[in-house]
Formats: C-alpha cells, structure tokens, sequence
C-alpha cells in the first residue's frame, strides 16, 4: 500500500543529500514509498538506495530490490567443473537472500589488450567489440559484487578470461573499483593457489574488499561434474557466498562511510 504523507519527510531530506544529483528525488520517493521495488531496482546506485531504505526503517523494501553479485564463468565448458564451483555459491547467495547471475564468457576468440589507449579517449569501452570484454565491464559497473572464477591451466587462469579482465578493467576500472569481489579456482591436482593469486591481484590495485573463505577458494575436480565430490571444496564456496553476503548487508546497512580516497601520487622507479 502506497503512503504518500509527509510524515519523516525531514528525516528523508537530510538522508537524501548522501545521494548525488539526479537520485535525490528519486529517494524521496522510495522514502515515501511511491516507488515500487520494480522501480526502485532500476535505480543505479544501488548502494546508496539500500542505505537510505536501512536508515530509514525500510529494510523489507530492500531485500525486496535485493543487491546482486555477478558469478564469472572464465571457462570454456560452461557446465564444467568451474561452473559447479559457482553454482554452489549462487544457491547459497540466494538463500541469503543476495541476488546472483552468472556471466559466461563463452569460447569466441578473445583479443589481447594492443595498448592503442584508444579506450581513455572517451567512452571508456575498449574499441574492439567484437568480443565479450565490453559486455563484462557492463555487467559489473550493475553488480554490487563480482566473483570470479576459472579453471587452471599450467598453474594460471584461462588466458581468455585474463585478456578480457585485463581489456575490461583497464578501460573501465570504475566497473568494479570499491566493490566486494572473489575469486575461485579450479584444478585437477595443483597450481590453483598460484591462479588464485593471480585473479586477485587487479582487483587489489582497484580498491576491491577481497573476500576469503574458510580456505582459498579452491575446488578439486577433472572430469564433468567430479568438483562436486569436494566436500571440503564445495564447504568453501558456500562459506565464501555467506561472507559476502555478509560484507553486501553490512554496507547496505551503512554504518561506516568508505574512507575518502587520497589523491594518486605516482611514482615511477625510472626517472
């Protein structure tokens, strides 16, 4: 039932100045509740509505919109043991009562980065489109959450999903930079800890929470589906979904404001 009264309307004015141009009106609205959640998960900042709807009492109106992680499938199988390894995680992110879609990065030719900077000259999308590394960018400038995950080969990530993450975050660091992300790897019997690392190691120079488990976020399996036979493994991926669920929660909740960056001092070691 809509309420179009007043009432804590000064309440919401002052909570309204948190968000930026455009959206304050658009949080007078939800805090009138004249939006429908439908309408409300249209919005943009979807951290910044889920704090006005906690502040404000509305707690029910958000989980309603729900924020959303996306699951990265790095492999080529689609069904294979990485996405086992997501799967679990989505359920039990679900059961949390987290949204989550997966994104496949298909089995196309994928182009490495030619470092033309053709992407810093506007737009921020990287001139080649003619592969999935634009289509990633987007669908992670409108998760709250990326996690990330890829099968091992010769103790690295696929080597398509790092060119597309690499073409991605470069042209469009602003697609993940601040947020909570993951990352998983699969393997048949080592170098998943190296690859592990190595899918970290971006998103800690944008500024990412890095979220952790119970162990690394690591599965075993060879064949089709043998992934799931990883009691232990299959543990750490649904602890890893509560973690970040938790960590989702815990800002839409708001109630520590992310420190103010620092200007960038670079820094180069040849002068």
């Amino acid at each position: 039932m809509r309420n179009n009264s007043h009432k804590g309307g000064k309440t919401f004015f002052h909570m309204a100045t948190r968000g930026k141009g455009r959206y304050c009106f658009a949080w007078a609205r939800v805090k009138m509740q004249c939006l429908t959640p439908a309408e409300a998960s249209g919005l943009t900042s979807r951290q910044d509505l889920a704090c006005i709807c906690f502040s404000a009492g509305m707690a029910e109106l958000w989980y309603n919109i729900r924020m959303k992680t996306l699951l990265v499938n790095g492999s080529p199988r689609k069904d294979g043991n990485t996405a086992v390894a997501l799967n679990e995680i989505a359920k039990t992110l679900e059961a949390e009562g987290v949204g989550a879609e997966t994104f496949w990065i298909g089995v196309k030719p994928v182009r490495g980065c030619m470092a033309c900077g053709r992407c810093r000259e506007g737009g921020g999308k990287c001139v080649f489109g003619d592969d999935a590394a634009n289509d990633l960018a987007s669908k992670m400038a409108a998760a709250d959450a990326v996690i990330v995950g890829s099968p091992v080969y010769y103790g690295q990530p696929n080597g398509a999903l790092l060119a597309l993450l690499q073409r991605a975050l470069f042209s469009s660091p602003a697609c993940v930079a601040g947020k909570p992300v993951a990352s998983v790897a699969i393997c048949r019997r080592g170098g998943a800890s190296a690859a592990f690392q190595c899918l970290n190691l971006p998103f800690q120079m944008l500024n990412c929470t890095i979220v952790g488990s119970q162990y690394w976020n690591i599965a075993y399996g060879r064949e089709k589906g043998e992934a799931a036979q990883d009691t232990e493994g299959m543990q750490t991926m649904r602890t890893l979904a509560r973690n970040m669920a938790w960590i989702l929660k815990s800002i839409a909740a708001g109630a520590v404001p992310r420190p103010k960056p620092e200007a960038w001092q670079p820094m180069h070691f040849i002068r």
